[in-house]
């Protein structure tokens, strides 16, 4: 399984971006398709999850309604929009794989069996 993480750059407070994470290697029935996001201060944090199954999604307190995770299976890609941006959300962002994750379990990035590169996202005026 390969991931790899598009789509970050630097925007102003109140801005948007969307990420991009392409898909490869699997057909990902089954598996759950992650967000997590880290900075030098903090260790790796969940902040969104969607089953490439049916498409339930969980996210982080920290980016309900401002955040919006998706997938388009033809293009075996998942996306994160990303709305509203404040400083603190200023970090590497990681797209990541889990097959047969239950939901007590998507928060958690041990669970994750693959990870993309990652992709700064920068907050600032």
């Amino acid at each position: 399984v390969q991931l790899q993480a598009s789509g970050g750059g630097l925007v102003q407070p109140g801005g948007s971006l969307r990420l991009s994470c392409a898909a490869s290697g699997s057909t990902f029935n089954g598996y759950v398709m992650g967000w997590f996001r880290q900075t030098r201060e903090k260790e790796r944090e969940f902040v969104a999850a969607i089953k490439w199954s049916g498409g339930s999604r969980t996210y982080a307190d920290a980016v309900k309604n401002r955040f919006t995770i998706s997938k388009d299976t033809a293009k075996n890609t998942v996306y994160l929009q990303m709305n509203n941006l404040k400083v603190e959300d200023s970090a590497v962002y990681y797209c990541a794989a889990g097959p047969g994750l239950i939901t007590s379990t998507l928060s958690d990035p041990i669970k994750y069996s693959y990870w993309g590169q990652g992709t700064q996202v920068t907050v600032s005026s």
